[in-house]
């Protein structure tokens, strides 16, 4: 009798995963069947993410790794390819925000989104290509953001790092497609996270850019409201990694593929009119007229 040996089980990094996207991320692939590794700052803070991990019946093994960090990053994801033998998908999810108007961000601003957000997904896949061109098989997938494409106003440091990194990633598809290597951009809208929470800088009291900031907070409070669950985030990304029909990018959650969809049917003056526009009220309703995405306040 023949018997048949099942395929191994794709090893599967995915980076940020102790919270939001990252944490849905780990756990809904896992119980897809991949042994899924989730990078973590600090493995004594992934509670909430083992509990998580615990009620799905499904087990996410952590690696202590800053993407911030060169040596981090090497040792972390060293760690994974001694125990595993290889890495057949990585997910670059780990990222920070960074709130503030061109003129008003601070270099140091925009020298550590962009370490974070860009040079550290650029870390992560650096270390695992080898490997996936030697085997001629592999999954890059990277998160982006609605603002990867759409530079939303007072969002300068962060904006400047996603458009980066969907740059870095379109080129990065034509280059390995030979290799068969698939990469695949996720361009989530507003999704239940605790980024948001955290990401509550702002302008001086005072400054004349105080409107795009206002108004910046208050497109985040409208979808806020009606922020989407971080695992529908998760399914898109096992969509890209499997379908047969794989696309370059996958808008998804509150406001992503309405803004993305109609942002190339406006002229360029035209998107630099909304800025133009001087009563937040009249901004508003242009912007969801404009879109198709309410964010006009409640009250």
């Amino acid at each position: 009798m023949t018997t048949t040996t099942p395929p191994p089980l794709p090893v599967t990094v995915v980076t940020g995963a102790n919270s939001g996207i990252g944490r849905a991320i780990a756990i809904h692939l896992a119980a897809q069947g991949h042994t899924v590794y989730g990078t973590v700052r600090s493995v004594e803070k992934a509670a909430k993410l083992n509990a998580m991990a615990a009620d799905a019946h499904v087990e996410v093994q952590l690696v202590e790794l800053d993407i911030a960090d060169d040596a981090s990053v090497r040792a972390g994801l060293a760690q994974v390819l001694e125990e595993a033998g290889q890495v057949d998908v990585l997910v670059n999810n780990a990222g920070i925000g960074g709130n503030g108007v061109v003129e008003e961000a601070s270099i140091e601003t925009y020298r550590e989104v962009m370490n974070v957000n860009f040079f550290g997904a650029l870390r992560c896949l650096k270390a695992v290509l080898p490997g996936m061109r030697e085997r001629r098989r592999g999954t890059i997938v990277n998160i982006t953001s609605v603002v990867g494409r759409f530079a939303a106003i007072a969002q300068a440091p962060y904006t400047a790092s996603k458009w980066a990194l969907e740059a870095a990633s379109e080129e990065l598809a034509q280059e390995v497609a030979g290799f068969g290597i698939r990469v695949a951009i996720i361009e989530p809208g507003i999704t239940k996270s605790a980024i948001f929470v955290k990401n509550v800088d702002t302008t001086d009291a005072g400054s004349e850019y105080e409107p795009h900031m206002r108004r910046m907070f208050q497109f985040y409070a409208a979808g806020l409201a009606q922020a989407t669950d971080p695992f529908e985030v998760a399914k898109v990304v096992h969509q890209a990694i499997t379908t047969s029909t794989p696309v370059l990018r996958y808008p998804v959650s509150w406001g992503g593929p309405e803004i993305l969809a109609r942002r190339p049917t406006l002229s360029d003056e035209e998107w630099i009119g909304l800025g133009a526009i001087a009563d937040d009220d009249a901004y508003y309703r242009a912007f969801s007229d404009t879109f198709g995405v309410d964010i006009t306040p409640t009250t």
